[in-house]
């Protein structure tokens, strides 16, 4: 940056209040140049983020901004006067202090190669929704040099390491695929009309708004089967499909509530589970 231009030439810097203003000409000729370059940068990795979300590169872009920052960093605290002896030591200085500071800065290490990883092996992209071992489970809507953001069911972000995430098992929803489904059961009294209560069912899941066409060029939304006796009901079955954004636990919440609601307008029973006691004397 500037190579070559000196403000020594220009400004006194032989005490203390020439240096402080060389060293504030320095930083914002950085903080110029730098939000400069930034903008460049975010104009060239914005068409492709548009286009798709893209997870390698939006982290190759968090990356660069955070080398750039730190390159202005440098170049002031080296350039300027006042802080020169101060950047000579902290950014050039010995093999004991460059193993202090790469001792303590291990995890954030760990954390950059394992976001590396993650963006070259690519086991999920902005906008998917994966599970991870430990339960968090969510939609991906970020990921930096440190971390992954995954926006959970109740819209609160986990802000987790990459290294944590590269570690775990995960389960990913969207992955390779513009469809997800869910298998719902329902439950009806004995003596209830089945084929009243299946067409209600078939009704209800059509009416979603959650609630896709299992194939293309189609209008069926799945069958409801009639797949069991059970101790104190009738079971019925189905299956909704669904797009990959949206939550499981949303779309099992409205088909739910549409069957109770269909259910009881058409005085279909859902019966309480009841056992039949015999005493014998």
């Amino acid at each position: 940056m500037l190579s070559g231009f000196d403000f020594k030439e220009i400004f006194d810097t032989s005490h203390w209040g020439g240096k402080l203003l060389e060293f504030l000409i320095y930083a914002a000729i950085a903080v110029v140049v730098t939000s400069i370059i930034l903008k460049v940068e975010g104009r060239l990795f914005a068409k492709r983020l548009r286009a798709k979300k893209d997870i390698q590169a939006r982290f190759i872009s968090n990356l660069i901004r955070w080398v750039i920052i730190v390159i202005a960093i440098v170049w002031v605290l080296v350039s300027a006067e006042a802080t020169s002896s101060f950047g000579t030591v902290l950014f050039q200085g010995t093999a004991i202090i460059g193993a202090v500071v790469g001792l303590a800065a291990q995890p954030v290490i760990s954390d950059l190669f394992c976001g590396l990883m993650i963006s070259i092996n690519r086991p999920f992209e902005i906008g998917d929704r994966i599970e991870l071992d430990n339960g968090t489970r969510g939609v991906v809507m970020d990921i930096t040099a440190r971390h992954v953001v995954i926006r959970t069911i109740d819209t609160i972000d986990a802000i987790i390491p990459n290294s944590k995430v590269n570690a775990s098992i995960i389960t990913n929803m969207s992955h390779n695929t513009k469809i997800r489904s869910v298998h719902l059961r329902f439950h009806v009294a004995y003596g209830t009309d089945v084929k009243k209560a299946m067409e209600a069912i078939r009704q209800v899941v059509r009416d979603s708004d959650h609630a896709i066409p299992a194939w293309k060029d189609t209008e069926d939304y799945g069958p409801v089967y009639f797949i069991a006796y059970a101790d104190s009901s009738l079971e019925l079955a189905t299956t909704v499909y669904y797009q990959p954004t949206v939550a499981t636990e949303v779309v099992i919440s409205d088909i739910n509530l549409r069957v109770q609601d269909a259910f009881e307008k058409a005085g279909i029973e859902i019966p309480y589970q009841y056992v039949n006691v015999v005493m014998k004397k």
